[in-house]
């Protein structure tokens, strides 16, 4: 289970343009200093493109 929020991921992604891989994900989220752990986990999701916020928590954090 991630040790970070849902309001840490959608800040980490702020500025995303969608449809997004996990790369561009990951630059996202290193551009907007989001703490490694939660980089990490951005570049070992499943999914290959992700089409909106939603669809990159869900990813993360799975059905809530």
């Amino acid at each position: 289970m991630a040790s970070f929020s849902p309001v840490d991921l959608q800040k980490a992604l702020s500025g995303a343009d969608y449809p997004a891989d996990r790369k561009k994900l990951v630059e996202c989220a290193e551009h907007n200093g989001a703490p490694k752990e939660l980089t990490e986990q951005l570049s070992h999701l499943k999914e290959k493109e992700f089409n909106n916020p939603a669809e990159v928590s869900k990813a993360v954090f799975g059905e809530r």
